[in-house]
């Protein structure tokens, strides 16, 4: 796992935070609502691959 997906993911969160605020001023609630859920799925397409990593390396460490 490197520290880029670090930066990635807080990367996103500032984007989507500001997008949202943005949103929730002009009065569109519901868009708002919709970037928030679409940049935590995305984050959890990143994230999961490195999860699935760690059980692996976790499960190499306890079988020997």
């Amino acid at each position: 796992m490197s520290v880029t997906i670090i930066f990635k993911i807080a990367a996103l969160g500032i984007v989507v935070a500001v997008l949202s605020q943005i949103l929730k001023h002009s009065g569109r609630e519901e868009q708002a609502f919709l970037l928030s859920l679409a940049g935590l799925i995305i984050v959890l397409f990143w994230i999961v691959p490195c999860i699935s990593e760690l059980f692996t390396t976790m499960e190499t460490l306890f079988r020997m």
